[in-house]
Order: C-alpha cells, then sequence, then structure tokens
C-alpha cells in the first residue's frame, strides 16, 4: 500500500526540509553584468565562428608565406600597447581578448576600436592560448595581429614620381635600426612632399608596429622601398638621373650652399654613431653637413631627415 513501504527511511513525500539559506547567490544573480559583448565575442555565435574561421585561414597564409621568405605576423602585446596601436591606425587583422579577462577601460577602448575599424576580427580565446601565441610574454589579455608590412621596389618611387611630373625626392637610410627613426623619417617625407623611403633588407629597421605608430598614421600614404643591397640600389638611381646626397658631419658642402636639392634628389642618412657606411659613403655624389651653430655634435635620423626635407621643399616651392 501507499505510504507503507518495508524499508525504513524512505522518503515518502517531495517537500524539501527548511534551508538555512542561499550564500548569497539570489543576491549575486541580482547584480548586473555588464554591457552585452560584440556577436563575434558571444561564444557559440555564428558571426564568432566565421571571425574564428576567417582569422584562421589569415594566420594560415601567414606561416605558408614564410617559405617565400616572408616574416611572420606581428604581435603587439599588452593593453596600453594595443589601445596606442588602435589609436594610431596602425594596420590589424584580429584582436584577440582572453576568456574572462577583467573587463577595463583599455579592454573595452582596445574592442570598441576594433569594431570600429572594421576589417580588424574579434575573436575570445583562452589565456594559455595567448601564453603559446606571445611565448610567455605579459599580454594582459589582449593581443593584436599586425599583417606582414608590404614594401616597395626602389624603382618605385622614381617612377611614380616621374609619372606625376614631378623630381624624385627619397630618402635612404643606411643602417638605422630603430623602428621610431624609420617612422620619424616617414613622416617627415610625408610632410614635406617627399616620394617614399628606402631601406636595405638586413641590419635595418623594417616597418614594424612601433614604426607605424611613429608615422602617425603616414605610413598608409608615403611608401617605404627595401633593398637588397643599398649600394646597388643608389647607382640604379644615379644612372635615372637621380643626384645622391649623403649626410656627413665631416660633408664638403654645407646645407645652405647645396644646389641640387630643387631637382630629383635622394638624401642618404646614416646612424648618428657610425655615420654613413664605407661604400655608401664611396657612392654619394656629394656629403653635406646640417650646420648646427649650437654645438651638438649630431643629430639623429629623424631629425636630420627632416631639416634637409625642409630645405628641400623650400626650394621647390
Amino acid at each position: 500500500m501507499a505510504g507503507n513501504s518495508q524499508r525504513p527511511n524512505r522518503r515518502t513525500s517531495n517537500k524539501k526540509g527548511a534551508q538555512v539559506g542561499s550564500g548569497g547567490k539570489r543576491r549575486r544573480g541580482l547584480e548586473g553584468k555588464g554591457p552585452t559583448p560584440p556577436a563575434e565575442m558571444r561564444k557559440g555565435h555564428a558571426k564568432q565562428r566565421a571571425a574564428q574561421a576567417k582569422a584562421r585561414r589569415a594566420q594560415g597564409g601567414s606561416q605558408r608565406g614564410k617559405g617565400a621568405g616572408k616574416s611572420p605576423a606581428e604581435l603587439v602585446v599588452g593593453r596600453n600597447s594595443v589601445v596606442e596601436a588602435l589609436r594610431e591606425q596602425v594596420p590589424a587583422t584580429t584582436l584577440y581578448v582572453q576568456q574572462f579577462v577583467d573587463n577595463d577601460d583599455r579592454v573595452r577602448e582596445a574592442v570598441r576600436l576594433a569594431g570600429e575599424h572594421g576589417g580588424i576580427h574579434l575573436m575570445e580565446a583562452p589565456k594559455p592560448e595567448l601564453d603559446r601565441m606571445t611565448k610567455g610574454l605579459h599580454h594582459q589579455g589582449l593581443v593584436l595581429q599586425v599583417p606582414e608590412y608590404e614594401y616597395a621596389h626602389p624603382d618605385d618611387l622614381t617612377a611614380a614620381a616621374f609619372d606625376e611630373g614631378e623630381d624624385p625626392l627619397i630618402v635612404a637610410l643606411d643602417g638605422i635600426t630603430d623602428p621610431r627613426n624609420l617612422g620619424a623619417v616617414v613622416r617627415s617625407v610625408s610632410a614635406f612632399g617627399g616620394h617614399g623611403v628606402v631601406v636595405p633588407e638586413r641590419r635595418a629597421a623594417g616597418m614594424t608596429a612601433g614604426a607605424w605608430k611613429t608615422s602617425a598614421g603616414t605610413a598608409a600614404r608615403t611608401p617605404v622601398a627595401r633593398a637588397a643591397n643599398l649600394t646597388r640600389a643608389l647607382e640604379s638611381y644615379q644612372k635615372a638621373g637621380v643626384m645622391v646626397v649623403g649626410l656627413a658631419a665631416d660633408g664638403d658642402v654645407g646645407l645652405t650652399e647645396l644646389e641640387v636639392l630643387d631637382g630629383p634628389v635622394v638624401i642618404v642618412v646614416g646612424s648618428e654613431g657610425k655615420g654613413l657606411s664605407r661604400l655608401v659613403g664611396e657612392t654619394c655624389d656629394v656629403r653635406v653637413r646640417i650646420p648646427m651653430p649650437g654645438g651638438a655634435e649630431s643629430l639623429n635620423a629623424g631629425v636630420a631627415a627632416g631639416v634637409v626635407l625642409y630645405e628641400a621643399a623650400r626650394r621647390r616651392s
């Protein structure tokens, strides 16, 4: 009969006994969880799956490019660095956000800027995956993937100038290893109407995220060419009728006395410490010095290039 079980201590009712308390679960359940994240960051959402698939294809393409002599995509790590790169519109393909990351102002701004950019994919990834990607760097839950920069050929710079009916104004960098100096030169070339910058392939700064940031966005419209051999590239310019002017502290001509800046010219800038290398210095048609009445011994590459470019722009105007 019902309620007449032979097993002792058997529960015969579904009614629960007295409860001590919820342990605060109900109170925490009423707390706000913040704004709804973008669809690309919601686990299982169709847009997140599509973004992840597209990012994997892009990453796979960059890995395949290694065999063709291409460098892998660059990673910008850390909350401040990522936000600064996005503010300066450094070209990027993917923003990786750590799962369950503390959602502070920098994380929210990074996600917002990436969304406004339109071409940056948002991907949520577990911390071990970001640790593996960054090889243990302190990424703070934010990683920005920057694609390889597409360099021009040195001859493209003169060809573009001649096509526009203008005399080429180009800066070549010899032994400049600081990307910030490269970015500063790109910015000066853009400001004073130059046609591009040439850098060597080896032992020289390239267009990294740091160079992009220093250029303040001007790298998007000022081409940077890479030469397998800088001396040969300068000789090729000479054959095309372009004067090669090297900056040197012991130059034979002062900047105010230089008469070739209003024509086709390549300005060669060496490092602040070593100056021009021997072969490059011997290739130059003329070596010019910048007067410094204040007594300073030298200027860094970015400042020196800016001074000569200003003088060239003044004469051409």
